[in-house]
């Protein structure tokens, strides 16, 4: 199955699907060094920079993904909500979904999504012809050293599905696969930026990407949805 990615960042999407065997297409990022990123792990990749003007040079994909900007919803940001300048690019992404019909969407964004914004985005793909789920799922839940919640809808067209497309494991599931998705003996990350300009661009990449455990998580479920909808 294919992927294609908005607001691309430095691949976390990316990684995680092409983990659970997926293959990237396309990457709509407008930041100048995690395209560098991309292109060195991705070379294969049709890379875009603008998600305000893209469309039709984009491929037709199993999967649309994207966690559209937060700066608007996040308690850390302005506040003002999905019609924030940011984060109101989300209409961007409403408008591809329109465009390409992918049989998945998924979506990340902060959890105070919630509140700021939740009502248009569900909106949006139920008039776009899509059901969705939706859950607030944070990286321990895979086995990582720290919380990060972020809110993951995915959605898929109506009536393709019953619901309940993914669940989040119970406790003693959790505890017995979680070696799976997180590594015992994680790679260092320098976080502080020491005044060093170089690494200010590395430090930003970092904080805006998702986990890519979780997408290999939801991609693997797709999967699954995929193998029971052919039985």
């Amino acid at each position: 199955m294919t992927v294609g990615s908005l607001f691309a960042g430095i691949g976390g999407f990316d990684l995680g699907f092409e983990r659970a065997g997926y293959q990237a297409s396309w990457q709509v990022e407008i930041n100048p060094f995690c395209l560098k990123v991309l292109e060195k792990h991705w070379p294969q990749a049709l890379r875009l920079t603008d998600v305000r003007t893209v469309g039709g040079e984009l491929d037709r994909v199993d999967v649309i993904c994207g966690g559209f900007p937060c700066q608007d919803i996040s308690p850390a940001g302005s506040r003002v909500g999905i019609d924030g300048a940011r984060s109101g690019l989300w209409r961007e992404f409403a408008r591809l979904i329109g465009e390409l019909r992918p049989r998945y969407v998924v979506v990340e964004n902060s959890a105070d999504l919630l509140v700021r914004g939740m009502g248009r985005v569900v909106g949006d793909l139920a008039a776009l012809g899509y059901d969705a789920e939706w859950d607030v799922v944070s990286a321990c839940a895979l086995g990582a050293p720290h919380t990060r919640e972020r809110v993951f809808v995915v959605a898929y067209p109506t009536g393709e599905r019953q619901g309940q497309l993914w669940r989040l494991w119970s406790e003693e599931e959790r505890e017995s696969q979680r070696h799976l998705y997180w590594p015992t003996n994680e790679p260092p990350c320098d976080r502080v930026v020491d005044g060093l300009p170089h690494r200010s661009h590395r430090v930003t990449a970092v904080g805006n990407a998702i986990v890519p455990h979780i997408a290999q998580w939801i991609a693997e479920r797709i999967t699954e949805a995929e193998v029971r909808q052919e039985a």
